[in-house]
Formats: C-alpha cells, structure tokens, sequence
C-alpha cells in the first residue's frame, strides 16, 4: 500500500550552504557599460547593511527621515503664568463678591431697622392722636365742660 523505498531520506540528501559573494566597492574608474541618455533614470546613492554607499534609482530609494527640531530646554516657572492671573482673579473676584455682599447686607438691615423703627414711630402718632384728651392725662384735664339744663314750669292748682 505504501512505497517501501521514497527515495529523499534525510541522510541521503546533499546539504548546500550558501554564502553570498562579498561586494566589490564602486569604482568609478571602471568601465561601465553605457546605456543611452533617454533611458537613465536619476541615481541616488544609499548606505545598504553593512554601511557601503550602494547606487540607486531614485524612484525606488526609501524616503528622507524628516530631522527632529530641537527641544527647547528653558526651564519652565514654577506656576503658569496663566494659571496665576486666572488665580488672582478668582480670588480678587471672590473678595469683591464679598466686600459687595456685605455692604448690601449692611444696607438692607439699615432700611429694615429704619423702617421698623419708622412705623413703630408712626403707630405711636397715630395712636395719640386718636386717643380722647382724658386718655392722655389720666381723667385729669383743665377744660370742663357742663351743661346743665334747668326748666320750671309754673303750675297752679287751685
């Protein structure tokens, strides 16, 4: 059912290692063969693995790794300027808040006590002038007022 003999046992096959061909550096000395103007495409040259500029056509090189700009290394203030105006105003805010809610309040409780004290004032008056004069001095006054009527009638039964 099966093949008794496959043929390509591990032991018997040829182990091959390849080693690649070291590269000549580029000399421009050489002959090259040429190739007509129309058909050149712009070479770039690039640094390939082991750090050899190799020639390339510039449509197929890797793009530019755009430069870092460099960090700025002031040193910073302690707390943000911004920070710090934002702060004072809030709390310049807080003590005009204060200072204005206070005066109001001293304000508000003045007209509340004048205003108390204005009616308080003003049911006194009223009362006194609606009170009768004995009201005032205790039934003790200096007017007195009598009236007294006397009628005779002459009768004679005689």
């Amino acid at each position: 059912m099966y093949p008794e003999n496959i043929g390509h046992l591990p032991a018997e096959r040829a182990v091959t290692i390849h080693q690649p061909a070291p590269l000549a550096p580029y000399d421009p000395a050489a002959p090259v063969a040429m190739d007509p103007y129309a058909e050149r495409q712009p070479v770039v040259w690039v640094p390939d693995a082991y750090g050899r500029m190799v020639p390339m056509p510039k449509h197929l090189a890797p793009a530019l790794v755009p430069a870092t700009e460099p960090r700025d290394l002031t040193p910073l203030p302690l707390l943000d300027p911004i920070a710090q105006r934002l702060m004072g105003a809030g709390l310049g805010g807080g003590a005009l808040a204060a200072g204005v809610g206070y005066g109001v309040g001293e304000v508000v409780s003045a007209a509340a006590g004048f205003s108390g004290g204005a009616l308080v004032w003003l049911a006194v008056i009223v009362l006194a002038l609606r009170a009768p004069a004995r009201a005032i001095t205790s039934g003790k006054g200096s007017t007195v007022n009598i009236r007294k009527a006397v009628i005779k009638r002459s009768h004679f039964h005689g």
